[in-house]
């Protein structure tokens, strides 16, 4: 531990206690509630805001907040440049307040704040591609039917969506769903975590003074049960859309099934890269320890298991150990920070489990595998650590670790790496490393993912569609394929003038 790179506390005075109420029908609920929780800084310990724990008939009054402003077409009955307008005034007044969002999702998080700015300034950027998709959406026509027909297929917004967001990107994921919904024509409800949910409330205050009508968008705060389970069960709901671990994923459709309602889920990953000898070796190793370690691999994108060619294998995992030793962890608001804190306590011990339970089953941990004390904040931190002579079999190796855990196995052959890549119940993103374009097509083609990176990681765009396969989710966000998973399509059949053979003859 000696060795690490840690930032002390930097002393920084913290704002007052935050206080969340549920936002309702374009207005905050009243201050009394059932209940409250309070979330504690994982980094600092100390309590940093304070929200109301919602209800059953709090979600039940937002739904029916959301479908009355549906079916009455305050919202869907606009124009794509009036419903473009509001949006873009949203992507201002995201960045006019980046500051103050981004203090409080890292003290709600425990991310490094130089992340959190990142994190809310980017997906400004979303709500500005949203709005260029408000405006260009279109269907289609067959115009090649017979003289006497014509047909059109419409796209229409597909009503109310229950929108379910994580706590680790509580602002990017909301901003991967909201406004592509938005921008479709739909009226929606969001549960934020409970652990990260101020963002979330903050947006409401930014879309009311924005313009969005009343009801449009609503926002109960609390927890899965019963808040969640009464958003993706509703009748009222026609989707629903969830980000997070794969268990509640399948809770959540379960939940859905008995209305049959529309379910896109962004789920968990145990995503590879694989590293040939002709690569950048440089350029990767950087890349593989940003890949584990961002977001303290609180990230479901992120890079924990590498597949070396047997050749580099050795040196190429010395190299990232070095690496890892110059990762900066500690105090999330000192901008030099690239690693913070571990969400939860519980999470941490689940973390470390893994990398314990491995060891047993005879891999090595070559740096890291405990908690990671840093001076004057405490000791919910987790070392890098990067774990080696793992077989394929391990639960180390399949299972999603969440946490700043790499796990190294080794390859000879394109097919042998494209056998230990798919071999996973997971197929959310992989990336493959060579100088070779050859070699990254045949990997492309053949990986099991929704996203594949070639000689990078992790760089994404409001443009590129994003999703998984398998167990990691159904369905997109982003992109126009983002913006289709929030629309219904219709099919107009219409014949020209009165030329359709009568079916009943006279005798």
């Amino acid at each position: 531990m000696l060795d690490l790179t840690v930032i002390p506390s930097t002393g920084a005075t913290l704002p007052e206690v935050r206080v969340n109420r549920h936002w309702i029908n374009g207005a905050f609920a009243p201050e009394e509630a059932a209940g409250w929780t309070e979330r504690v800084s994982p980094s600092h310990g100390v309590a940093v805001s304070r929200s109301q724990r919602g209800t059953a008939e709090d979600a039940e009054a937002a739904i029916a907040a959301a479908r009355a402003a549906f079916d009455d077409g305050r919202w869907s009955g606009l124009s794509g440049k009036a419903r473009a307008t509001v949006l873009l005034k949203v992507a201002e007044l995201i960045e006019a307040n980046v500051d103050r969002m981004a203090l409080i999702e890292t003290l709600e998080s425990g991310k490094p704040i130089t992340q959190a700015r990142g994190e809310v300034s980017g997906a400004a950027d979303l709500w500005r591609y949203a709005a260029s998709l408000a405006r260009t959406l279109h269907g289609d026509s067959h115009n090649s039917l017979g003289q006497d027909m014509l047909a059109v297929v419409l796209k229409e917004p597909i009503g109310v969506v229950s929108i379910i967001t994580p706590w680790n990107f509580p602002f990017w994921i909301l901003s991967q769903k909201l406004p592509f919904a938005l921008a479709a024509g739909c009226t929606c409800v969001v549960k934020p975590s409970e652990l990260t949910p101020s963002t979330t409330v903050i947006l409401g205050e930014l879309l009311a003074e924005a313009g969005l009508p009343a009801g449009v968008v609503n926002i109960v705060l609390g927890y899965g049960q019963p808040v969640g389970a009464t958003l993706a069960s509703d009748p009222r709901v026609d989707m629903v859309t969830f980000t997070g671990s794969t268990a509640v994923g399948k809770g959540i459709a379960a939940a859905a099934s008995g209305t049959l309602k529309k379910v896109a889920l962004e789920l968990g990953g145990k995503n590879p890269q694989v590293i040939f000898p002709d690569a950048d070796l440089e350029g990767a190793a950087d890349a593989v320890v940003f890949g584990v370690y961002f977001n303290t691999g609180q990230c479901c994108n992120s890079g924990s298991r590498i597949i070396l060619h047997e050749d580099i294998a050795e040196a190429f995992t010395a190299r990232v150990v070095e690496l890892s030793k110059q990762v900066a962890f500690g105090d999330p608001l000192d901008p030099a920070t690239q690693v913070g804190a571990i969400v939860t306590p519980e999470h941490g011990a689940k973390i470390d489990a893994h990398v314990s339970a491995a060891r047993k089953a005879g891999a090595r941990v070559e740096i890291g595998g405990a908690g990671l004390a840093v001076p004057g904040l405490g000791a919910q931190f987790y070392q890098p650590t990067v774990v080696t002579n793992v077989t394929p079999d391990m639960a180390i190796a399949r299972e999603e670790v969440f946490g700043p855990v790499l796990t190294v196995l080794n390859f000879r052959t394109l097919d042998e790496a494209l056998t230990l890549v798919n071999d996973a119940d997971y197929g959310l993103s992989a990336g493959v490393w060579s100088e070779n374009v050859h070699t990254c097509l045949s990997f492309a083609r053949g990986a099991q993912a929704g996203t594949v990176w070639t000689n990078t990681w992790m760089d994404g765009f409001p443009e590129v569609t994003f999703g998984g396969v398998k167990q990691s989710g159904l369905g997109r966000e982003i992109g126009r394929f983002g913006l289709d998973e929030f629309m219904e399509i219709k099919s107009l059949v219409m014949r020209i003038g009165r030329t359709r053979a009568p079916w009943v003859r006279p005798r």
